[in-house]
């Protein structure tokens, strides 16, 4: 049972990353603009990662980001 909730949990963050990745598309072709765009998404994240960088963590996350990358079956 435990393993189906794993499951669904890994699901549901893959498509909230899908997700987040189709908005910055979106964005970026259709500006800030998009109708169907609650708010700006790539200033969202510009803010979120210059928050990290004055607490020293981007070089973490990255790091992180190119284990999953890699490691990735």
């Amino acid at each position: 049972m435990l393993d189906n909730v794993i499951g669904w949990i890994k699901k549901g963050t893959e498509a909230g990353v899908a997700l987040i990745a189709l908005a910055v598309v979106v964005q970026v072709i259709f500006g800030t603009t998009a109708a169907f765009l609650p708010g700006d998404v790539v200033g969202n994240i510009t803010s979120i990662v210059t928050a990290l960088g004055g607490a020293n963590l981007v070089g973490l996350v990255a790091v992180g980001l190119l284990y999953a990358i890699f490691t990735r079956r």
